[in-house]
């Protein structure tokens, strides 16, 4: 195996070896520095190196060119595991040109620049497991990525309750959604990862809360259709209702997936149908009533026509003696 071969040799007094705090592994190719508590990343690391690991130290804040004291042009790999980092600000990546992965999980970002990204063309893995739990920074990363040509992401353990579809570039090919909170994919989830930019995205979805209810029907319909583009899709398994509890999703039928209290619309379409039918029940009872009283309807008709035509030629004969002059004579006579 390879031999781990630590060198506290100060780094002036070493030029090109491995920093103190660290260890070079068989060559100064690959340089790791566990648990030291660094505030600043080594300023001294051999010129060589491909592969750096700096795990458990304290950086909190990635300056601009915070790896450029001295040139890492073969840098291909960069683990900053557990560093209590927070921010990232602009160009904090310029002068590694090779960088190839980058990681930053298991770190409580905070702030991540626009440009912290910029000056590392060649990055095609990033890593952000369980780094996305300190403030919502969606919007940040995606004006931080929309540059990169990344291949592969991962967002393990964020708590995410959607697909981040903002997080996702043209031509990304693996997206690592493990161990979130992601209940479905919604409609609109679907119709993202089916764009001719994402199409040959693949997924992975497991340790998610999945809820197998009549609205995961969507998702269940395209995991079936799109099922080799969910990498785990046959460990998938439902965390409720009670009753599906631990049933593989590529074993359910769609149209046994209730929702409790009726589907999504359910009731309130219901609602108006049964108030439409009690209308026209009315309506239908009114006609018929209307049907089989024609004739007392027709005999209670002309008798109002005629109590109202007497009623008129009562008023029109009052109305005459009062305009004969000769009756008002009379009246006006002791």
């Amino acid at each position: 195996g390879l031999a781990l071969l630590p060198l506290a040799v100060p780094p002036a007094a070493a030029p090109g070896g491995c920093p103190s705090a660290c260890y070079c592994v068989a060559t100064p190719e690959l340089v790791q520095c566990r648990y030291e508590r660094l505030e600043e990343p080594p300023r001294e690391l051999p010129a060589a190196v491909q592969n750096l690991s700096i795990t458990g130290s304290n950086l909190s804040i990635l300056p601009r060119a915070a790896f450029a004291s001295r040139p890492l042009r073969d840098l291909r790999l960069l683990r900053l595991r557990h560093d209590n980092i927070h921010t990232i600000e602009d160009m904090a990546l310029q002068g590694l040109p090779a960088l190839h992965t980058l990681d930053l999980s298991h770190n409580p970002l905070l702030s991540v620049a626009a440009g912290a990204f910029a000056g590392v063309p060649l990055l095609r893995t990033l890593q952000l497991n369980q780094a996305l739990l300190a403030a919502p920074l969606e919007e940040q990363l995606a004006l931080a990525l929309r540059n990169l040509t990344l291949r592969r992401l991962e967002l393990a353990g964020n708590a995410l309750r959607a697909l981040p579809s903002a997080l996702l570039p043209a031509g990304l090919e693996e997206l690592d959604l493990r161990n979130n909170s992601l209940q479905r994919l919604v409609a609109a989830d679907l119709r993202s990862l089916d764009a001719p930019e994402l199409r040959g995205l693949r997924l992975n979805l497991g340790a998610n809360p999945l809820s197998c209810d009549c609205a995961l029907r969507p998702f269940l319909a395209w995991l079936r259709s799109a099922g080799s583009r969910v990498l785990d899709a046959r460990s998938l398994r439902c965390a409720g209702p009670p009753a599906q509890r631990g049933t593989p999703l590529l074993r359910l039928r769609p149209e046994l997936l209730l929702c409790e209290g009726g589907e999504p619309g359910q009731l309130e379409t219901a609602s108006y149908v049964f108030f439409g039918i009690v209308l026209a029940l009315i309506g239908i009872v009114f006609l018929m009533v209307l049907y089989l009283n024609r004739r007392g309807i027709k005999r209670w008709l002309h008798n109002l026509r005629e109590a109202c035509r007497d009623q008129m030629e009562g008023y029109h004969y009052r109305y005459e003696q009062d305009a004969d002059p000769r009756c008002a004579s009379a009246v006006g006579t002791p």
